[in-house]
């Protein structure tokens, strides 16, 4: 009977209503008033230099390099100049930058939430933290324990997690990462932030134990099951070596694990589930983050997850990991990240995903790619109808309580920041860093930028989802696509040396690296109007006022009773008068200038800078 429930789930849930859907299913509450940052611990802060990863940390990770002389980078040194040891490999940038450690750990965001909390931050979102020989940590080495070097006692970990039975949960112990690991959820619970966790299910690294127990004893390993392998070793043709897996995308230093029951399918939308002893393991992980102290009482966990790659994972697993996930905690947020169908034009509809069996929201790469196209003249360069039917169209096939958890981010450390993104223009994504792009600008963006992301960041809040910051782009970093947006954060109390460094020896424009201290004070505004009038910018409806396509205006109205809000852009480069049907009372301009001059039925035609947002509010 249970699984003929589970069948039916789905047919169930396409009759009703996002909204109407079961308590246990509903999108969590706090998940719509959220302001996103999004944490790569590597990158953040490095608050604790005795624990920097030395090269048996990183030993297994790509480009499998040993120099001689290797050394964590210094925090503030100029982005695309080589270090001693990785000129001496006579290799070029992009292949040494990826043996480079900082040192970041969790004792620097610890030192830092402060920061943070003084942005207005509500929610954080961690990029992997699990045990892993590489930068990124999505080739995780462990899923149960903290990456040995973001804690205080490397060497003391990695016995920790030796001695233990991997499979057996009631062996596990908590390292002394793991701990402190818990002290920045406990010193985040208590200044209201929630704490999210990056996870991906649909591989592991080369160096997980299970997977080198595989490589070792090939079929006759206990762990071969959980991974997609299509032929082993015959150990009759000692010359040859028949051993043959998948890995996600062909990396084969991320060997993806089994599906069952997809009919073939291995992307998209498709059903079935994962092997049910690597699932176990799996659930076993999540409910050592949710309920540390095993009491029931989720408090003491994190809030939910990010999970990588979802698209590639079969739906039945989801809906199972849903359910143990709720049956938890309630109020968890799962977010998926399901991006390109065909990159890089056509990214994939997440409404399969958003029908209150499987997610709470995806990462909205599909707000940013209109949004950039319109106020930066980027391909396809939409006209202000043409955006706003695409701001339609992405938000087509799932209630408004999922557009509203939504995780509108502009920038995250798989794409380029902001700045550099709307200073470049061209395709989203596309050759986006010199590698793709030797006439790809490196350099700071400039003036004229900073005017398009203003409105960028003004429409991201005050538009229905919640806003996500990727760390650094509050203080103007800059930087193309992977690796380059994934420099280290860039602090007042440090002195960075000045980038004057092109990664092919080109000519380039000189820039100091420091805080934008006028952007941080943009970010901070913006948040304190958003929360200041959460209900309205959360909750209120959307009505369209001004779509002008010849002079590239655009306004809108967020409406929450007698609460409401209008905004304005002109995207163009030149000045223009406009007539905003403001429909009553006296609004107050909030945005960019606390201004006495009230927008009103008898005083609704102003003249607009180019390149400048607005925001009125009346309540």
């Amino acid at each position: 009977m249970k699984y003929f429930l589970i069948l039916l789930l789905p047919l169930l849930l396409s009759c009703q209503e996002a909204q109407e859907i079961s308590p246990n299913l509903d999108v969590p509450a706090w998940a719509h008033d959220a302001i996103w940052y999004q944490i790569f611990t590597e990158r953040f802060r490095n608050g604790d230099p005795v624990n920097d990863p030395t090269l048996h940390d990183i030993e297994g990770s790509w480009p499998f390099l040993t120099p001689e002389g290797w050394a964590p980078t210094r925090w503030t040194q100029d982005w695309y100049r080589q270090e001693d040891w990785a000129e001496e490999t006579g290799e070029p940038f992009y292949r040494t930058v990826q043996m480079r450690r900082y040192g970041g750990d969790l004792q620097g965001v610890l030192d830092r939430l402060d920061y943070l909390a003084t942005l207005g931050v509500t929610a954080l979102y961690f990029n992997p933290i699990n045990d892993s020989p590489s930068l990124h940590k999505y080739d995780a080495r462990s899923y149960r324990h903290v990456d040995r070097n973001f804690g205080p006692d490397p060497r003391g970990d990695e016995a920790i997690a030796a001695a233990e039975d991997p499979v057996d949960a009631d062996t596990w112990q908590w390292t002394a990462a793991d701990s402190l690991f818990l002290v920045v959820v406990d010193e985040a619970h208590q200044r209201g932030m929630r704490v999210i966790m990056d996870y991906s299910w649909n591989h592991t690294g080369s160096t997980f134990w299970a997977w080198k127990d595989v490589l070792e004893k090939q079929q006759a390993s206990e762990y071969a099951s959980w991974y997609d392998i299509a032929s082993f070793d015959d150990p009759a043709t000692p010359d040859t070596n028949e051993f043959y897996y998948h890995g996600w995308v062909g990396v084969k230093t991320l060997p993806e694990t089994r599906e069952v029951g997809t009919g073939g399918e291995t992307r998209g939308v498709f059903e079935g589930t994962l092997d049910p002893l690597f699932a176990q393991h799996v659930y076993n992980v999540t409910r050592r983050w949710m309920d540390p102290n095993g009491d029931g009482d989720p408090s003491d966990g994190i809030d939910g997850f990010r999970l990588d790659v979802a698209e590639s994972v079969p739906f039945g697993f989801w809906r199972d990991f849903r359910r143990f996930v709720r049956g938890i905690n309630p109020e968890a947020y799962l977010v998926g990240e399901v991006w390109w169908t065909a990159f890089p034009h056509h990214m994939t509809d997440p409404a399969p995903w958003l029908q209150g069996d499987i997610f709470d929201a995806v990462m909205n790469y599909r707000w940013y790619m209109p949004t950039r196209s319109f106020f930066a003249q980027t391909p396809p360069f939409l006209s202000a109808t043409d955006y706003v039917a695409h701001l339609d169209s992405v938000e087509r096939g799932f209630g408004p309580t999922f557009r509203k958890a939504m995780m509108n981010l502009a920038a995250s450390h798989d794409t380029p920041r902001i700045g550099t993104s709307l200073y470049n223009g061209g395709l989203y994504k596309y050759q986006k860093n010199p590698r793709g792009n030797p006439e790809f600008k490196v350099d700071r963006p400039d003036a004229r930028t900073d005017e398009i992301r203003l409105m960028v960041l003004l429409q991201q809040f005050t538009y229905p989802g919640a806003p996500h910051i990727w760390m650094g782009d509050e203080v103007g970093m800059w930087g193309g696509d992977d690796p380059d947006p994934r420099k280290p954060l860039v602090w007042s109390d440090l002195t960075y040396e000045d980038e004057t460094t092109h990664p092919f020896g080109l000519a380039r424009r000189h820039d100091k690296v420091a805080p934008d201290t006028a952007l941080f004070a943009v970010y901070k505004r913006l948040i304190a109007l958003r929360k200041q009038h959460m209900r309205l910018l959360v909750d209120g409806d959307l009505h369209y006022l001004v779509a002008d396509d010849a002079r590239r205006l655009l306004a809108y109205e967020r409406v929450l009773g007698d609460a409401r809000a209008i905004v304005l852009f002109n995207a163009s480069d030149e000045a223009h008068e406009v007539t905003i049907p403001a429909t009553d009372g006296a609004y107050a301009e909030v945005f960019p200038d606390r201004s006495p001059a009230a927008l009103s039925p008898e005083a609704n035609t102003i003249m607009i800078a180019p390149r400048t947002g607005k925001l009125w509010i009346k309540e």
